[in-house]
């Protein structure tokens, strides 16, 4: 059996290179995706234990997870963690890190490479997951699970060179040097909406780094996680490195946050929950020897701009895909077209046309483009910005609901004032609004009028406008000619600014720094 050193030295000789995705239009691969539901389908219904220092660990206090597009069938039973029971994995991870931390950059990085193949072995499986626990289409399960695997891939390359010799500037008489030391116990806090990959590479990211990490997965989607921690069982990660806790956030999160033994958190989610995690990490607790790292990625309020020299038909394509992907529940979701008068008729017309022709219902089925919402609460939600747009924009299509499942029709007011609450709070459904700028100076103005920074479109042919845009476009992420989603690990380091997050950059060359701290290392001679 190889080592992990030989799956680290036989992968860090390889640059990385994206996971490419699956052909579903080959007839093997469409095949095979179908036995995967089928497989999966018939595990559906199973419970799922806590796994605290590698020990599996059941209770009578539990709570399933469902399939949006049928509540009722049940994905999984999982345990509702107490408070206790917290601890208990807080002081598992602090115990196990006393060794992990000395383990090698290159043992460790073998883990994630290790699971990375795993992964790409049980590729379908994953994406059956997703498809029935949170309601992906077929092609965004699969983008996602090659994410997932890019993540492993790059981060296991980074530790490693992180770990080498840094450069610093050589002094006479003295040997200097650079180490990167791991933080201690990390909470780990991913979402519901990319559960597999952003869960794999907030958690890998933190352990790979030498710390050991708390995981605790949505509620809306645990199962994924499970399926991340049986990988990781499987590669033989040792116990109490990641410890698995599902559970109530505001009974187990906020002991995560809270607690003395916690060095850091890692948080995907909200604006509303990551600004309390923000704060309740600044206090300093009886016992705690340092302030707290908060890694927070929030949302957006992310807009394409058009301008009169755009391709209209592309543009328009590219707004669709943006804003109804997934059912528009991304933090990069393009949920505002804003668009310049002289080609905004045009343009509105498409996108009405095209949004038409989406396909929406049961996402097991290869050709559905568009599932249910995540849960009730996130339909009754986005319901209600609905309404509150029917008073804000012209209604020109949707707006309704479908059952027994949580569907929503994708849904696109025009004519929406840019200071609506539609084009300015983060609604993460199905919903796009369309605004008319009288030229690229105002619809760059009105993009930038949110209180968020993360993703950004600007389609255009005009050099001047494109030049304007890298400087005045403020989000983290900015597009020309392409949509506003869909960022690459590696190729698109992913994160924002403002109240989009403490701009981390999740798939970039500096992330990892996030989990590390610096140690400078003098002998004099």
């Amino acid at each position: 059996m190889t080592t992990v050193f030989e799956n680290a030295t036989t992968h860090a000789q390889k640059s990385f290179v994206n996971e490419p995705f699956t052909d579903f239009s080959q007839e093997s691969n469409r095949r095979a995706q179908e036995a995967a539901l089928e497989q999966v389908k018939n595990e559906l219904g199973r419970t799922y234990p806590l796994i605290i220092g590698g020990k599996k660990i059941y209770s009578e206090q539990t709570f399933n997870s469902v399939n949006p597009g049928q509540p009722d069938q049940v994905v999984g039973t999982f345990v509702a963690a107490t408070r206790e029971q917290a601890e208990e994995a807080i002081q598992a991870a602090t115990t196990t890190f006393e060794h992990w931390k000395r383990v090698p950059a290159s043992e460790r990085a073998g883990y994630l490479f290790a699971a990375a193949d795993l992964m790409r072995q049980r590729r379908f499986l994953i994406n059956a997951w997703m498809v029935y626990e949170v309601g992906k289409s077929w092609v965004e399960a699969d983008v996602e699970a090659a994410e997932a695997i890019d993540f492993l891939e790059f981060y296991g390359r980074e530790i490693l060179r992180l770990a080498d010799k840094q450069p610093i500037t050589p002094f006479p008489g003295e040997e200097n040097e650079l180490v990167y030391i791991p933080l201690g116990v990390g909470a780990v806090i991913p979402p519901w909406n990319f559960p597999c990959a952003i869960m794999a590479g907030m958690t890998s990211a933190g352990f790979v780094s030498g710390n050991t990490i708390v995981l605790k997965p949505a509620s809306t989607a645990p199962a994924i996680a499970y399926q991340f921690m049986q990988i990781l069982e499987e590669v033989g990660l040792p116990a109490g490195v990641v410890n698995f806790l599902t559970g109530s956030g505001s009974t187990i999160g906020d002991a995560l946050v809270d607690s003395p033994k916690v060095r850091f958190i890692s948080f995907t989610g909200s604006r509303e929950v990551g600004t309390r995690i923000y704060e309740r990490a600044s206090k300093v607790h009886p016992g705690q020897l340092w302030l707290k790292r908060s890694v927070l990625e929030m949302g957006g309020k992310d807009a394409i701009i058009v301008d009169e020299s755009a391709d209209i038909e592309d543009a328009a394509t590219n707004i669709v895909s943006s804003a109804f992907g997934f059912q528009g529940q991304k933090c990069s979701a393009g949920s505002r077209a804003i668009i310049v008068e002289a080609v905004y008729d045009d343009i509105l017309q498409r996108v009405v046309e095209k949004t038409k022709k989406l396909t929406m219902g049961d996402v097991t089925q290869q050709g559905t483009y568009m599932g249910a919402v995540v849960d009730a609460n996130a339909k009754k939600k986005i319901l209600e910005y609905i309404e509150i747009g029917k008073n804000e924009g012209k209604l020109v299509l949707g707006g309704g609901e479908q059952g027994p499942g949580y569907f929503i029709e994708p849904t696109i007011f025009a004519d929406v004032d840019p200071q609506a609450r539609i084009a300015r709070e983060e609604i993460f459904g199905p919903v796009l609004a369309v605004m008319k700028a009288k030229d690229f100076d105002h619809a760059l103005a009105i993009a930038n009028n949110t209180e968020y920074g993360l993703t950004g479109s600007l389609y255009s042919t005009n050099r001047e406008h494109i030049a304007r845009a890298k400087e005045e476009y403020h989000v983290g992420n900015l597009y020309f000619n392409r949509k506003c989603t869909g960022a690459l690990v590696g190729v698109h380091p992913f994160g924002g600014f403002n109240m989009s997050g403490t701009d981390s950059k999740a798939g970039g060359r500096d992330y990892l720094l996030l989990f590390t701290q610096a140690k400078a290392i003098s002998e004099k001679k």
